[in-house]
């Protein structure tokens, strides 16, 4: 079913009327009698049937009023019968509904689902949206929409659109233990099924490869056991992956020779390097060449040359020497290497592997908790296969045919390396502005979206949110946004886990979701045949 027109049929339960309200700040519904306010929920769907469109919303806000403002100090609950005559009419709950999407009652050329840019009038009847209501506006499973979650009074599916979700850089939000990283398992296996994408998932703490911790029972499936053909396990540390019992597809390698001044400077706040040492970095490289960071920390043991090194860079000692001790975390990391050319780089490997249209999760192994590896290798790999994709890109202007297939890249503490302070710098700041100009997109996951910088925020297409508490973190994901303030108050009222708020680009109204449960009955649907791949121009235009 497309999403031209809401279908005929019975209504949802009648809820109440409006009575007022305005297009920026939402319907004011009167509630019904017959209905308490305390079944009623924030984020629930509702339809509004007005004289030529019937329009869908969401429940923000939920009031109690009164006629007379002395009325709750004369009217008690010892009085059973004066209480029941009072409420309802004299003593009345408010809802406030935001609609987002507007239908024709009668459909006819060039008539569709459209932004909501007027109001019905006063007395417009509100109803619960129902099963057949969700299917309209969210589409029906099939292989573009993908099932993500249930509204919370219904049983039935909300479904994203996976070819519009790739377009724009995406996130996943919520604090620890909310569900996130079930929450984007789920999102990944949709791509991977539909094959709307490639994707690259930096695997900082182990959680899509070949198995996952579960908070509340026995582990998980990972990406490969669910997709064994579709994805490539690559790893950090051989060993640790091996003694799970899984062969790696690839182990990432980095030679020295390759790590370059701009690598080193996004390490600032991990390295707690000062701008003077982040400056020297790129003097270091200036003066001895493509080996420079080989060369500087093996110069130390040599009094003479160390003194020499110093005058050439005109660094004081102790700024040598400071960055000389900072370096050595990265010395000890066996994952960087050096580089004799014998074998493809880690670089071509993965993009070999994703011309194939493969997932690629990169497993860190035990490097999971070292922020400084994550930052480090996330950031040197996506540099240089962003060029790649910047280049084909531009090749392809001419023959859409050769353009390379769409990729997500998959980043845990996002902030990291979104902070304001080096958004600019990264390639990840340049992929969320660029939005979907060379085909790569970012699926951000992160516990504190309010330390991402705006800029990056405003550029988030579609954003799931799970439970968070801090009020900065909400006040980040709605800020500049019509009806934030109302979406604000949706968040608050959600449960610890299992619930996310699903608003922007990939969905025609914000909704509020029971998550889809991620185990066996997940693996089964999964299991079924994969649907062709979603070729460039139908995901581009």
């Amino acid at each position: 079913m497309n999403r031209k027109t809401l279908p005929p049929g019975e209504p949802g339960r009648y809820l109440g009327q409006v009575i007022g309200g305005s297009l920026t700040a939402g319907l004011a519904v009167k509630l019904d009698p017959s209905v308490s306010p305390e079944e009623v929920k924030a984020g629930v769907l509702v339809t509004v049937v007005g004289e030529s469109n019937r329009y869908v919303g969401v429940v923000t806000n939920i009031e109690l009023h009164t006629a007379d403002p002395s009325l709750p100090l004369l009217v008690s609950r010892d009085v059973p019968l004066l209480a029941q005559a009072a409420r309802g009419n004299v003593a009345y709950a408010i809802l406030t509904v935001r609609p987002s999407i507007a239908l024709p009652l009668v459909a006819g050329p060039g008539t569709g689902a459209q932004p909501a840019r007027s109001i019905p009038g006063h007395f417009a009847p509100v109803h619960l949206a129902t099963s057949a209501d969700i299917s309209a506006v969210f589409g029906e499973e099939d292989e573009r929409h993908f099932w993500v979650g249930s509204p919370l009074d219904l049983d039935c599916k909300v479904c994203l659109d996976l070819p519009l979700f790739v377009m724009r850089s995406n996130g996943v939000f919520g604090k620890t233990g909310s569900g996130k990283s079930f929450l984007t398992r789920i999102l990944l296996a949709g791509i991977l099924q539909s094959g709307t994408a490639g994707v690259l998932v930096f695997d900082m703490h182990n959680d899509y490869g070949w198995l996952a911790k579960s908070e509340e029972g026995p582990a998980v499936k990972g990406l490969k056991q669910l997709f064994p053909s579709k994805v490539a396990l690559f790893t950090l540390d051989e060993a640790w992956t091996r003694r799970r019992g899984v062969a790696p597809d690839h182990v990432v390698r980095i030679p020295w020779e390759q790590v370059e001044p701009e690598d080193i400077a996004l390490l600032q706040e991990t390295l707690n390097l000062t701008h003077v040492q982040v400056e020297t970095v790129y003097l270091l490289r200036e003066h001895l060449g493509k080996r420079w960071l080989d060369e500087f920390c093996s110069l130390r043991s040599n009094a003479e040359a160390w003194k020499a090194l110093r005058e050439q860079v005109a660094a004081g000692a102790g700024t040598l020497d400071a960055l000389y001790r900072h370096l050595q975390t990265i010395r000890r990391y066996s994952f960087l290497t050096e580089g004799d050319g014998s074998s493809p780089s880690s670089v071509q490997a993965i993009l070999d592997t994703l011309a194939r249209g493969m997932t690629v999760v990169l497993e860190f192994g035990r490097y999971r908790d070292d922020p400084t590896a994550y930052v480090l290798v996330a950031n040197f790999l996506t540099r240089r296969i962003h060029e790649r994709y910047v280049k084909q890109t531009e090749e392809a202007f001419t023959d859409r045919a050769q353009a390379p297939i769409p990729l997500v890249v998959v980043i845990e503490e996002a902030h990291k390396f979104l902070s304001p302070a080096v958004a600019r710098l990264t390639t990840f700041g340049r992929i969320a502005r660029e939005m979907r100009k060379f085909n790569v997109t970012l699926l951000i996951v992160d516990q504190r979206p309010s330390q991402i910088d705006p800029e990056v925020r405003s550029q988030l297409g579609t954003r799931l949110v799970c439970k968070l508490d801090d009020e900065q973190d909400m006040d980040a994901l709605v800020e500049r946004m019509q009806g934030g303030r109302e979406l604000k108050a949706v968040l608050a009222s959600m449960e610890e886990k299992q619930q996310a708020l699903i608003f922007g680009h990939a969905v025609p109204v914000p909704v509020l979701v029971r998550v889809r449960p991620y185990g066996p009955d997940f693996y089964s649907a999964i299991a079924r045949t994969a649907t062709p791949s979603l070729q460039g121009e139908d995901l581009f235009g």
